[in-house]
């Protein structure tokens, strides 16, 4: 079993802060108020509501850290060197037809590098965390991921684009690239789920393009941390900066790699 640092109980405390005013708000769905982002695009006032308590709750255990939160974007602290990376509320539209599968995302990033994070599903009360060099944890069990070294054994998830978002003709290649190969493939709609469930073993692997830094901060170091590769899809390290990720275990990871490429 293993202890969090004092850092990891401030990010954990703040999410699962955060997650009761989730839980109340999932259960009057009817009630929320809800407002278009853009096309097919949705925030919620739940969403706006988790933001303010964890910045709150942030701000107060690290006075001084920048914030770069989802829905109000990047607020610059007087430490330049530290920075958190917030989604309140990862699968928005999960979250509002009332499927119980989407997370609360936070991660700390420490001179360009994210050095400790946590994805927090609230209806499963399953709380991913990890710190650079120390490991990867679901609640108390340490993880890995997936052993599978081939594509035909394997089960990967990924994101489908959706109205007024993403590359719907390379998406439909690469999904004819990678399902005639494969055991299965996923779609969940919450990649911070999909990253955590890589590092965890349950994907063997997950890939997706036109993701934000909060959308894939924390799951970046969850994968790592478990022994996972995380790359963008040129095989880069540039993942926050593309928005484009391919996560695996080291044994897959070239070989999904490849056939994505193919798509191209």
């Amino acid at each position: 079993m293993s202890t969090q640092s004092a850092l990891l109980k401030v990010m954990s405390d703040a999410a699962r802060k955060a997650a009761r005013g989730l839980n109340r708000d999932f259960g009057e769905l009817a009630e929320l108020q809800v407002s278009r982002k853009g096309a097919a695009d949705y925030v919620s006032a739940a969403d706006i509501k988790a933001e303010q308590v964890l910045f709150e709750a942030l701000s107060k255990a690290r006075p001084g850290y920048g914030f770069l939160g989802e829905e109000r974007g990047l607020i610059e602290g007087t430490d330049k060197t530290h920075t958190w990376i917030v989604d309140p509320l990862d699968g928005t539209t999960n979250f509002l037809h009332a499927i119980p599968h989407f997370a609360i995302n936070i991660a700390l990033q420490r001179e360009g590098v994210v050095v400790a994070a946590v994805t927090y599903n609230p209806i499963t009360n399953e709380l991913f965390w990890a710190e650079k060099g120390k490991g990867c944890f679901v609640n108390d069990k340490r993880l890995r991921v997936a052993a599978r070294k081939h594509l035909d054994e394997a089960v990967l998830a990924t994101g489908i684009p959706f109205l007024g978002h993403g590359q719907h003709a390379k998406f439909l290649k690469e999904l004819h690239q990678i399902s005639q190969r494969v055991a299965g493939v996923r779609r969940f709609g919450a990649a911070a789920l999909d990253l955590a469930f890589v590092a965890a073993g349950r994907f063997d692997g997950f890939w997706e393009r036109d993701l934000k830094p909060w959308d894939l901060a924390a799951g970046l170091l969850l994968v790592s941390e478990a022994g996972g590769k995380v790359t963008d899809l040129d095989g880069g390290e540039d993942v926050l900066g593309t928005g484009a990720v391919l996560a695996s275990n080291l044994e897959l990871h070239p070989l999904v790699l490849e056939k994505l490429k193919l798509a191209a």
